[in-house]
Parts: C-alpha cells; sequence; structure tokens
C-alpha cells in the first residue's frame, strides 16, 4: 500500500491541477499554479529555487529551437503556393481513377505532414484547396471530409511533429529516434486511409466520380505538371534526410527546413516581407503558448515527483506489473478518453511523467511505447467534443457542410486509426525497425 501521506498529497496536486484546467486556466498555469501552491505548502519559500531551477533548465533546452524552426516552416508553407502545385499534380495523376482525388489529398497531407510537423496545415490547405474541387466533381461530403481531417492528423505521427519533440522534452528520449519510429506508423495509417477509400469507392463509384475525359490532361502535361512535387520532396530529404543520415541534429535540421520553406516561397513567386514578418509573429505566439504549457510541466512534475507522486502511481500499478497486456489496455483506453476531453499536448505534459516510470519497469522500449501513444492521441484529432480537425475543417468549409456532416465522415477513419493502433501493439517493428537500424541494432 502506498504511503497516505504521499497518498493525499499526490490527490491533491493533480485534483487542483484538473480543477484550474477545467475552470477554464491555460494548461500550462495550471500546471504551473498547482505546483507553486503545493510546494509552498509543503515547503514554503524554499519552492521559490525549485520555480528557478525548472525555468532555467526549460529555457536551456535546444529541442525548443527545433520546435519554433518547424512551425516557422510551416506557417511559410502554408502561403508559398506548394499545396497549389501538389494538389494540381495528384488532380492529374489520380483524378481519373473513382475517389482519386481523395486519395490524391491524403497523399498531399502526408507530404505537408513531413513539411510542418503540425495538423493544423494540411488540414485547413486542404479544406480551402481539395474540398471545392472535389464538389464540385460531384464527390459525396462523406468521402471528401473524412481524408482532409484524417490526412491531416498525420501531422502528429509523421517526423518533425511537434508532439513529438514535447514527448522528447519530457521523456528525455532521442527526438531523431522517435521521428524515425513515427514515419513507420505514419506511413501504415496514410496507406490504410488510401486503401479504404480506393476499395469503398471501386464499390461505390457514385461516391466519387472518376473525372470525365474532357478533364484528363494528357500524359505529357501529367509529366509537365510532376514538377510540383519536385519542391516538396527536396525540403523533406533536406530536413529528414539530414536527420536520418546523421548529417544535423533536429535542432539544425529544423533551421534547414525554415530556410528551405522560404526558398520554396520565393521560386514560387509568393515570398513578401509582409508575409514572412506574418509568419514569423505567428510562430512566435504558437511557440510563446507552448514553452508555458512546458515550464507549467516542469514545475508541475518537479514539485510532483519531490512528493513521491511517482512511487505513489507505481504501487497502485502495481497488482498490473504481471498482466502486462491487461495493463497497456488501461493505459490505452485512458489516452483514447483523455484525448477525447482534453488537448493532446497538455496529456503529454501531465500524464507522461506519471506513466513512464512504469513504462520503464515493465521493460518496454520507449520508442515503441512513444509511437503507441502518438498513433492514440492522433485519434482525439478527430474525435468530438475537443477533435481540433473537426473545427480547423469547419472553419475553412462551405456553409453547406454543417458539423453533423463532418462527424459522420470520420467515424471510418477513426476506426482505422484503431486498427492502426492495434497493428503498432501487435507488430512493434513498425516503430522499432528503423530506429534500431540507425542505431546498428539488429
Amino acid at each position: 500500500m502506498p504511503d497516505v501521506s504521499a497518498l493525499v498529497i499526490t490527490l491533491m496536486i493533480l485534483g487542483l491541477a484538473l480543477l484550474l484546467l477545467f475552470s477554464g486556466l491555460g494548461i500550462g498555469f495550471a500546471l504551473a499554479v498547482s505546483g507553486v501552491i503545493v510546494g509552498f505548502l509543503l515547503w514554503g519559500t524554499v519552492s521559490w529555487d525549485l520555480v528557478v531551477t525548472a525555468t532555467i533548465e526549460e529555457m536551456q533546452s535546444f529541442a525548443l529551437v527545433a520546435a519554433l524552426c518547424f512551425i516557422f516552416m510551416a506557417m511559410v508553407l502554408e502561403k508559398s503556393g506548394i499545396a497549389e502545385d501538389l494538389f494540381d499534380s495528384m488532380h492529374a495523376w489520380f483524378g481519373p481513377v473513382n475517389g482519386g482525388l481523395a486519395i490524391g489529398t491524403v497523399i498531399i497531407c502526408t507530404l505537408f505532414a513531413a513539411m510542418s510537423g503540425v495538423s493544423a496545415t494540411g488540414t485547413m490547405t486542404m479544406g480551402i484547396i481539395a474540398l471545392p474541387v472535389m464538389r464540385k466533381f460531384g464527390y459525396s461530403k462523406s468521402i471528401v471530409l473524412g481524408p482532409i481531417a484524417a490526412g491531416g492528423a498525420l501531422g502528429v505521427l509523421i517526423p518533425p511533429s511537434v508532439m513529438m519533440i514535447v514527448y522528447g522534452l519530457i521523456s528525455g528520449e532521442s527526438i531523431a529516434r522517435i521521428f524515425m519510429g513515427g514515419m513507420g506508423a505514419g506511413l501504415v495509417l496514410a496507406t490504410l486511409f488510401i486503401l479504404y477509400i480506393f476499395i469503398r469507392c471501386r464499390l461505390s463509384p457514385q461516391l466519387a466520380p472518376a473525372l470525365p475525359p474532357e478533364e484528363r490532361p494528357s500524359f505529357s502535361k501529367k509529366i509537365k505538371m510532376t514538377k510540383g512535387l519536385v519542391l516538396p520532396i527536396l525540403l523533406i530529404v533536406a530536413v529528414l534526410g539530414s536527420i536520418f543520415g546523421g548529417i544535423a541534429t533536429p535542432t539544425e535540421a529544423a533551421g534547414i527546413g525554415a530556410i528551405g520553406a522560404v526558398i520554396c516561397s520565393v521560386v514560387n513567386r509568393r515570398f513578401t516581407w509582409k508575409g514572412l514578418w506574418s509568419a514569423g509573429l505567428t510562430s512566435m505566439r504558437i511557440m510563446a503558448a507552448v514553452f508555458w504549457i512546458l515550464l507549467g510541466a516542469k514545475i508541475f512534475s518537479v514539485v510532483y515527483t519531490a512528493v513521491g507522486g511517482k512511487e505513489v502511481m507505481m504501487d497502485l500499478l502495481g497488482g498490473f506489473i504481471s498482466q502486462p497486456t491487461l495493463l497497456l489496455i488501461l493505459f490505452m483506453a485512458f489516452f483514447f478518453i483523455a484525448g477525447c476531453l482534453m488537448e493532446s499536448i497538455a496529456i503529454i505534459v501531465i500524464f507522461a511523467p506519471i506513466f513512464l516510470p512504469i513504462v520503464s519497469i515493465m521493460g518496454w522500449d520507449p520508442i515503441w511505447f512513444c509511437i503507441v501513444l502518438m498513433v492514440n492521441l492522433q485519434m482525439g484529432f478527430l474525435t468530438p467534443p475537443f477533435g481540433f480537425n473537426l473545427f480547423y475543417l469547419r472553419a475553412v468549409a462551405p456553409p453547406d457542410v454543417t458539423m453533423g456532416d463532418i462527424y459522420r465522415s470520420v467515424i471510418p477513419f477513426v476506426a482505422l486509426q484503431a486498427v492502426g493502433l492495434a497493428l503498432v501493439i501487435f507488430f512493434p517493428a513498425i516503430a522499432t525497425w528503423l530506429p534500431n537500424l540507425w542505431l546498428g541494432v539488429q
């Protein structure tokens, strides 16, 4: 049995944090305030030293620079014209196939995930560009909305995912290895989405008609339009290739990506100083919010650890140590429910420090567990009431698209995400093969 006093204090700090969170206070402030209050009640002014130390440690992390540069890259790419060129290429090659434009949309979202690291970019960009075109050619709402929302969510899994950077900061795991693990899982999910669209539209072609012959470009024009793939592929190779090849750290690769995004906008004649300033300002605002969340999590984690919270949690879950399958099911159920109710970064910063010691005791591969967690949390982007991609899509969709339409369209894709989660759980090599290969582990 856990020590009663430690259990009471643990419940107090967790309860206070959740109370402040659900009262409407920002996640970073809720965590910081709960940590500071409990620390002050226990140790008086000595707790301020913990706060100062935690702040200094967090500010010295180079991974924060990587997150800022990747966010900036996403903001610049959003206005660079790459999305339009990509969609023109996919329109030419996949349009003659039933559901081809939806398949092309998933592919574009996958590429955007590999260039931006956030889910909002692919979802909103494709909502603006692809949605009207697919509707124009008679695509059903159910086969239009789901691929955009689900494809955008791949930004959580496919590197350079900002959420993976946050997890790496908290867990201490190699961000490069986490990126490699996410690549396999992300491509598996993208493949599942594409296969579902292809099979469903083959069985029910009226859902997504093939382009009429007069709308289909000639082969020579298709080849010419393929040039839209050149810049995205070069940028992805420059960023991920430099990391996976051991040439650059994630932070250095993020700098390469930021510069590369600006070059892409110049090449596409979309560069303006006003746009650059806007991208930089938006990036700083997003990063400031992320930093406060991480700082609050650091303060909370320091106090939580000092009062014996991790030991309490391990004592409470000790009965499941001999039943790893049941424990993993409980973890996955908990994170799925939390993903329906909370923002994913908040879930990571609050609960990862609590569960990571148990992961270590169970002997689970930390990279595998991270990817399993990311696949699980990705589902939260499509599940109400707080599925962010649902609201991103609604914000850019035409007036005739209702939230009900969006909810119904994502149901099959949430099921596919669950299938992807099961695949990563039962076949860990999906997440661990590439990181282990990079380390030379057989």
